[in-house]
This record gives C-alpha cells, sequence and structure tokens, in this order.
C-alpha cells in the first residue's frame, strides 16, 4: 500500500503563504504566473502552502485545478488578508489533528488542560494551579487592561479604553480604529494556519459558540506581542494619513520580526500534544 503523501501536511517544506491582490492568475505548465500589466511573475505551486487572493484578483480554472493538485490552500480575503471570506481544501487530507482537537474539547480535563496551557503561553509567570476558567479570565482582564495602559505611555497615545463600533469603525477614536484593523489581521493569519494545519475554527476552548472561536483563541495568544504594540507605535508617530494601510504593514513587518507563523503552528501543537507538527515558514506578499 502506497503512503499518502498527504496524510498530513509538513508545512515546513513549503512557504507559508503568499497574497496576492489586483492581479491575474493563471496555469503555466505545472506552475502559476501572477499577472500584472507587463509583469509576469512565476510562482512554484509545489513550494506553497496558502494562496491568498486579495481584492481585484482574477483567477483561471486551470489555475485552481493545479493548486488543488499540489494541496495548497485558497483564502479569499480583504485587503492585505484584513477580512476572511471564504476559504478551498487545506494541503493536510487527513483528519488526525481535527479528530484530536475535537477529543480535547469534549473531555472535560482535557479541555481544562488545553485553557490553562493558552493562558500559561500569554503569562507565563502566574502559576494557574487550582485556578478554573472564570478566574483565569480575570486575571486576564486585569493583564491585558494593564498592557494597553503600558503601551499607550510607551507610545504617548491618549487611551481611554478599548471601544468600537462594529458596524462603523470609523466611529472610534484612532487608536480604537487601528486595533480594530490590527486585530482583523492577526485573525487572518490565524485561521488561515489553523484550516491549513487541519484544524477546526470553530471548536474554541476559551471561546465559544462562533464558527470563528479557535481563531480568536489562537489569537489571543499574541496580540500583546504583535499587533497591540503595532497599532499603538503607529498612532504614537503621528504620521499617519492611512490608518488601515499603515496598521497592516506595520503588523506585516511584525509577524515577520517575530516568526509568527512559525510560532502558532508550534504553539498549537504543543495545546493538543502533537508530535507531528512541523512549524511553518515567513511569510511571502505580492
Amino acid at each position: 500500500m502506497k503512503a499518502d503523501l498527504r496524510e498530513l501536511a509538513r508545512l515546513s517544506d513549503s512557504l507559508s503563504y503568499i497574497y496576492i491582490e489586483r492581479a491575474i492568475i493563471e496555469r503555466d505548465t505545472n506552475s502559476l504566473v501572477i499577472i500584472r500589466e507587463n509583469d509576469r511573475v512565476p510562482i512554484p505551486v509545489s513550494s506553497l502552502t496558502v494562496l491568498m487572493l486579495g481584492p481585484g484578483t482574477s483567477i483561471t480554472h486551470a489555475a485552481i485545478s493545479i493548486i488543488a493538485e499540489n494541496g495548497c490552500l485558497v483564502l479569499w480575503c480583504g485587503e492585505h488578508n484584513v477580512r476572511f471570506y471564504a476559504y478551498g481544501i487545506g494541503e493536510t487530507r487527513s483528519g488526525e489533528r481535527l479528530l484530536r482537537q475535537a477529543k480535547y474539547h469534549q473531555d472535560s480535563d482535557l479541555h481544562l488542560k488545553v485553557i490553562k496551557r493558552m493562558y500559561g503561553l500569554r503569562f507565563p509567570n502566574i502559576s494557574l494551579e487550582g485556578m478554573d476558567l472564570k478566574t483565569m479570565r480575570g486575571i486576564e482582564g486585569v493583564r491585558v487592561r494593564e498592557m494597553y495602559s503600558m503601551f499607550a505611555k510607551l507610545y504617548n497615545v491618549k487611551w481611554f479604553g478599548r471601544e468600537y463600533d462594529l458596524y462603523d469603525m470609523a466611529k472610534g477614536s484612532r487608536i480604537n480604529q487601528a486595533l480594530s484593523v490590527a486585530n482583523s489581521c492577526l485573525y487572518g493569519l490565524c485561521h488561515s494556519v489553523i484550516v491549513s494545519l487541519g484544524y477546526s475554527p470553530t471548536l474554541g476552548f476559551i471561546h465559544t459558540g462562533r464558527m470563528v472561536s479557535f481563531v480568536y483563541d489562537i489569537a489571543d495568544l499574541y496580540k500583546m506581542d504583535t499587533v497591540v504594540p503595532a497599532a499603538f507605535k503607529t498612532i504614537g508617530a503621528g504620521k499617519s494619513t492611512d490608518i488601515n494601510r499603515d496598521v497592516r504593514i506595520a503588523c506585516r513587518e511584525m509577524f515577520k520580526d517575530k516568526k509568527l507563523l512559525k510560532r502558532i503552528a508550534k504553539d498549537i501543537a504543543f495545546l493538543f500534544d502533537d508530535q507531528k507538527e512541523i512549524p511553518l515558514d515567513p511569510a511571502t506578499s505580492l
């Protein structure tokens, strides 16, 4: 019996992802070609894990065919992956990781174990022994408020708390607008990794009841280390005339500097005692 090379995705053997916008994507023999005006950029699809399609992107049927054959995940998203709309099939053909996630989700002891590991990654200096979820959430709330205030002071930004209108973010202060954009960038990235690895974005442990509960769980592990300081630093510089664009650029650089894709893959494996995970490589954007 031949081994299924797509049984479990070995993401370290591939590029992490490529984000493309305002271009035409066609198939060129066994690879992709990105077309913008007179430029044609070849992409070796066999070494690609996630292809993110931003605004103004058109892709041919033949291109989708070769992408699927090579086990690459396709995501349709907003500009710079700030909004996540839909996705195609990912690299892994195995349900092993989803079943493992479901097992840890349904077993009360394992569920609490995952929660404590999540909080342990965020607050390594606090002993969580004997704490229930309510107590851990209380500690989280205090720590998060303290860190917001710390970044506000560090980057000289006026801060009156996290407030925003989900349907009209322009109503919020500049820093709250920046934080909303930054969080969206992180959610999109985490969603991409979760789906690529074969986990469910829905089966959350701290967050529950949403189709992206696990995305929120994972994103919370990195907010204070990446997108929150990126947002405060951007606003504190006082030079931003386009908050959306400037914050996205700052987040992208932060993700690269922190090697976030590798961390996400490694940390999810740790949460579920998954010994087969190989971390992702750094990101690419076109």
